[in-house]
């Protein structure tokens, strides 16, 4: 047994400028970073001023060998008020130097560092006069002065984005580090806008979602998909195309117009393909099959015109799925009765709308799932339509591990509390992987979803005299589950 339950998150709560931060398993988010780009803070409330942040860490081989990255993008809403405090017409400037003279230390260590945002927002918006950074501060840094970390500032060309990137030898990284790039995060934040604008907030530094907020299928993230690294891989780097438009059009490259994802039922797709439509930040819209087929002649022929003529016009980033693929596009081959030409006219309508649908509309993002790929015709899915096919197998044993502590991780943020402790701490996360061979995804959220329900029905029948569910519980739900399987 174990002496803590290895799904239990484990967090370093910090005070920064009056806000609460919490930083949730820091090794673990480092040790991830070195597989795949992790996000974080993405999602949280910010001061009027900021309209989004998104700290991301990343690794990369550097000059001297390999490194982890810490990036920040802040985005900026009101670009006039930046022009005013840079300028010095703003209170907030008056503010700050009264508080220095007060011997705040922490407000002198945000404006020793943060000239380098005023330098960097004068160049951006092209104003008349720069601002002076501090003395022996590089103009063009952000710098922890406890720890050395230091962080290059710069604006996107709009002026509306602000960034920071410090790199740090993965020989040498520790969970301090991520704690002091999370403060610089913050004292950017606080320059824009205002000393006393993080007061009072809370904010959660986490791959994992806020706590009290149940994980649904509509707001997964790819951070939160457990056993499949190579597919989350894949999918993050077509997020970073369709996020970087400039970066593509630098380059005369297309990102993917279209995405396959064929597997077993229950692996994950659809949820994949919601996290998906989230790491990129794009409306969501799933295409069933009652909007296409009709039993009218001619219908089903009009409702895939008119969905395509819809998409064509979206003005904000849109993922359109087409779930279960083969039941609602197929193709009949040369069959003579009206059934067979009215499918087979659809599919015909939607090889054509495809053809182009990236050069008439580059908002929108097609991802197609089926369980049977060899029920879609080649023609419909060729490249130039659908770029890339990504097969979702049914996880391993790391990855059911994975999926456990994932999912128990998020029903501890979600419904433990003080006094209330829903998962014991025998839990043996290897030991509940290997008793659930052949499991999918969903199969596992089952298992879970059976010993929640009895638990339940336990309090309700003894007034809340319940043990936490321990490993005994999950084994006895895993067998029960894959027993009508194994028969």
């Amino acid at each position: 047994m174990s002496e803590a339950n290895p799904a239990r998150p484990r967090g370093d709560t910090f005070t920064y400028a009056g806000a609460t931060v919490e930083l949730t398993d820091a090794a673990t988010i480092l040790a991830a970073a070195c597989v795949s780009p992790v996000v974080l803070l993405r999602g949280a409330v910010w001061p009027a001023a900021v309209q989004w942040v998104e700290v991301r860490v990343s690794s990369e081989d550097g000059a001297t060998g390999p490194e982890h990255l810490f990036t920040a993008e802040i985005g900026i809403a009101d670009r006039e008020r930046i022009r005013s405090l840079i300028l010095g017409r703003d209170p907030v400037g008056l503010l700050l130097s009264k508080r220095i003279e007060a011997g705040d230390q922490v407000v002198a260590r945000i404006v020793d560092g943060v000239g380098a945002v005023a330098v960097a927002a004068y160049r951006s918006l092209g104003l008349d006069r720069a601002a002076q950074p501090a003395a022996n501060r590089a103009p063009d840094r952000l710098a922890d002065a406890d720890l050395g970390l230091q962080a290059e500032v710069g604006y996107d060309p709009s002026g509306t984005v602000l960034r920071l990137r410090a790199a740090v030898s993965r020989a040498e990284v520790n969970p301090d580090y991520l704690r002091s790039f999370v403060g610089l995060t913050l004292q950017a934040v606080l320059e824009i806008a205002g000393p006393d604008s993080l007061r009072g907030r809370s904010y959660t530094v986490s791959t994992e979602h806020l706590p009290g907020e149940p994980v649904t299928t509509r707001s997964v993230t790819l951070d939160q998909v457990g056993g499949l690294t190579d597919v989350v891989n894949q999918l993050r780097q077509i997020a970073l195309s369709f996020r970087h438009p400039e970066a593509m059009a630098r380059w005369g490259a297309r990102r993917p117009q279209g995405i396959l994802m064929y597997g077993p039922p229950g692996t994950g797709k659809t949820m994949l393909c919601r996290a998906l439509a989230n790491e990129i930040g794009a409306d969501f819209r799933e295409i069933r099959t009652p909007e296409i087929l009709d039993k009218w002649l001619g219908g089903s022929e009009r409702n895939i015109k008119q969905i395509f003529r819809d998409a064509r016009r979206y003005r904000v980033p849109t993922l359109i799925l087409f779930d279960e693929f083969d039941s609602i596009i197929s193709y009949a081959g040369a069959g003579g009765d009206a059934a067979s030409q009215a499918i087979n006219a659809v599919a015909g309508i939607f090889k054509q709308e495809m053809n182009d649908l990236i050069e008439a509309n580059p908002n929108v993002l097609v991802v197609a799932t089926t369980n049977f790929p060899q029920r879609v015709d080649a023609s419909l899915i060729r490249s130039g339509r659908f770029d890339v096919k990504i097969s979702v197998p049914k996880p391993d044993e790391d990855g059911r591990a994975e999926i456990f502590r994932k999912m128990i991780r998020g029903l501890i943020a979600a419904h433990e509390q003080s006094g209330f402790m829903m998962f014991a701490d025998d839990l043996d996360l290897a030991a509940l992987a290997r008793a659930s061979l052949g499991m999918t995804g969903a199969d596992i959220k089952e298992v879970l979803r059976r010993v929640q329900l009895a638990k339940a029905m336990q309090d309700a029948r003894t007034g809340g005299r319940v043990a936490p569910i321990n490993q005994h519980d999950l084994i006895a739900s895993i067998t029960e589950l894959a027993g009508p399987r194994a028969g």
